[in-house]
């Protein structure tokens, strides 16, 4: 029987035959791809023709094409749509795949090849891309081991294979840990929560097969229940339970496995050369070393705790005035804050969430994208990889961009948190291949499902990375969307947030869901006074999580990282009552791959560029400004890497920013 992995795909817009594939599929789909690779890759570095671009650099692009097709769906399912047999084979595959990486970057010839062309670049007529697509290759060479000899050799291959071991028993560890608790809640632990609580914890229950709502450990649900429920006693369990995960013991207990994971970085690092693993992964990144990560980060750590601490007199004071002593605890936070938002905004959430429900906010986030990029989305019929998942094609003026995948609700086969891949990315080479993008959010089920906030900002962050890789314009996939520096990453997304907050745009779309009635002026004018409320409480702990990740990284490796976060965060003087945003046995950014190892950070180093980005449309008097928009195009959305982050940026805006305007954006300094 033919493996639909491995056929063309020849439907509409060459998508995945998704009802035809099934988890035995991949398996088999995976050897034949792994060998088709192999094979490629050794007539490239066995070629007897001088290296040249085309046979060397162009050749191995295309060189691992069914490999990459096979891979794009099962990875973009394992994380969105998990089962026993997909996690069974993704810890078969860790290390088969990362021993291919190294047979590839590590590979002789192959590097012999590159360093040929690299030594007589100047003489081969190169395009500016093609330039910087072949100081890229030497450069991934180079920090992969391609220049070590003999044990180190050896030693590098067995780290990358144990690390790829590790990082995948790390998230699957978090997953079993996360869809393994739930709370059930009596009716009288409802009380005092608005409908919407209440209502996911009910579709909760039916999702999990109790015989009544339960609390779980989905964000959308676990963070409401904080903000909302009077009951001291069920935050403090609910609290403890979303701290907890990773953490547990037995075996889905993840601190050994970090200890393990960052004294592997730490000699793969030394045995290239560099000083620690900080060094080895700020070097190409826009940072460029710890010292400057640190310096931000501790710029904006001062205001924000002062900030904090001044929040937490507040709640305490108010905490004390409903009748209990003692200190404000963690799980009191998000309680009293909301009820402070209340009172001094008067905005209650309750009141909120009917007008943002997901339709309108997609509506919002096409509208957005139409105005500024002449956008246009038609819905698709799928199916897709899961009943609901929904599709749309992306156009611009009749002709075909993309493919756009939305899958927005949380269950418990999905990992926790948000973000966007691409099961295709953009490409000219070898003919002209437009993207299939992916957003995966965790919000919760609804009929229909009414956002918060926080929820419709997540959807347009996620949005602007897929904006990132659909209007993708380059010839290469090595440099294709979002393959840019770690720290600039993020900016198209965080830009595309501060859309949501146009009034304008909340004024078009953020409509009743039951009478269509537009959001009322004066709610949309509280709303927006108090983007900055709790900006002290977001800031302390989304540093926190990038202070500790900078430290287990920039020195030796600790042997117990717990006692290493608990002495950061001594030395910062924590606030009590605010936790890490990710503390470490559940830190997936850091150890659930390397992609975010000390580069927690790039948050807020996009940050400083986003709220700069976004003042140039402000300061033509039209957030939609067309040439604006188009700069950014040009610049950001459609050059993926073909040139150093700081160029691009400074081509977008004329020069670097300063850290004033992200400070204002968060309330942490007076109006400048």
């Amino acid at each position: 029987m033919t493996n639909p992995l491995l056929t063309d795909w020849t439907g509409e817009f060459a998508l995945p035959p998704f009802a035809a594939i099934t988890d035995a599929d991949f398996a088999p789909a995976f050897e034949i791809a792994l060998d088709q690779a192999r094979a490629t890759i050794a007539d490239i570095g066995a070629d007897p023709a001088a290296p040249t671009f085309a046979n060397t650099i162009a050749a191995l692009e295309l060189a691992e094409g069914v490999l990459d097709r096979v891979s794009g769906v099962f990875y973009n399912l394992a994380g969105a749509d998990s089962t026993p047999a997909r996690e069974a084979l993704q810890r078969d595959l860790a290390p088969k795949m990362a021993a291919f990486s190294s047979e590839v970057t590590m590979n002789p010839a192959l590097f012999a090849r590159i360093e040929a062309l690299w030594a007589t670049r100047d003489s081969l007529n190169l395009t500016p891309e093609e330039a910087r697509v072949l100081k890229l290759y030497r450069q991934m060479f180079q920090r992969a081991g391609a220049g070590l000899k003999g044990a180190d050799r050896h030693r590098m291959a067995e780290i990358k294979e144990r690390l790829a071991v590790l990082s995948t028993a790390f998230s699957q560890n978090l997953l079993a840990d996360e869809r393994g608790w739930s709370y059930p809640l009596a009716k009288a632990d409802l009380a005092g929560l608005p409908d919407f609580v209440v209502t996911a914890a009910q579709a909760a229950g039916v999702e999990r097969g109790a015989e009544g709502p339960v609390l779980t450990l989905n964000r959308s649900l676990i963070v409401p229940f904080l903000q909302f429920s009077p009951r001291r006693d069920l935050r403090e369990i609910a609290h403890a339970a979303w701290i907890a995960r990773g953490a547990n013991g037995g075996a889905t207990d993840n601190r050994a496995l970090a200890a393990e994971i960052l004294a592997l970085r730490d000699e793969r690092a030394r045995l290239l050369g560099y000083k620690s693993f900080a060094d080895y992964k700020l070097e190409p990144e826009m940072a460029g070393t710890p010292a400057k990560v640190r310096d931000l980060l501790m710029r904006v750590w001062t205001p924000a705790k002062a900030k904090a601490d001044a929040d937490a007199g507040v709640l305490t004071a108010m905490m004390h005035k409903d009748g209990i002593n003692g200190d404000l605890e963690p799980w009191d936070w998000r309680y009293y804050a909301e009820a402070r938002r209340k009172a001094e905004h008067d905005l209650d959430e309750a009141v909120l969430k009917p007008y943002l429900s997901l339709e309108a906010m997609l509506g919002a986030m096409f509208d957005v994208a139409g105005r500024l990029f002449g956008l246009e989305f038609r819905a698709l019929d799928g199916p897709f990889y899961h009943a609901d998942v929904r599709g749309w094609e992306v156009t611009r003026g009749g002709k075909h961009l993309a493919v756009f995948l939305g899958d927005y609700f949380a269950r418990g086969s999905k990992r926790s948190g948000a973000w966007c891949s691409a099961m295709r990315s953009q490409r000219k080479l070898g003919g002209e291949v437009r993207p299939i993008v992916v957003n995966v959010c965790n919000f919760t089920k609804g009929d229909p499902a009414l956002l918060g906030w926080d929820d419709a900002r997540t959807l347009f962050h996620e949005f602007g990375h897929a904006l990132h890789q659909m209007l993708s314009d380059v010839t290469y996939p090595f440099i294709s969307g979002t393959s840019v520096a770690r720290d600039f990453v993020e900016l198209p997304s965080q830009l595309y947030e501060h859309w949501l907050e146009v009034p304008e745009v909340l004024a078009r779309h953020a409509r009743h869901y039951q009478t269509g009635a537009p959001m009322p002026e004066d709610l949309r004018n509280r709303l927006l006074a108090a983007s900055t409320y709790d900006q002290g409480f977001a800031t302390v702990e989304y540093l926190a999580s990038a202070l500790v990740d900078l430290a287990f990284h920039e020195g030796a490796a600790p042997a117990d990282p717990m006692a290493t976060q608990a002495r950061v965060l001594a030395d910062l003087g924590m606030p009590r009552a605010i936790t890490m945003r990710h503390a470490t046995p559940h830190f997936a950014h850091v150890f659930s791959g390397d992609g975010y190892s000390s580069g927690y950070y790039s948050y807020m180093w996009s940050e400083v560029m986003d709220a700069d980005a976004f003042a140039a449309f402000e300061e033509t008097g039209d957030p939609f400004d067309p040439a604006t928009a188009k700069r950014l195009e040009k610049f950001i959305l459609s050059t993926g890497g073909s040139r150093p982050a700081d160029q691009l940026y400074t081509a977008f805006r004329g020069k670097m920013p300063g850290v004033e305007a992200m400070l204002k954006g968060r309330g942490l300094i007076d109006a400048i």
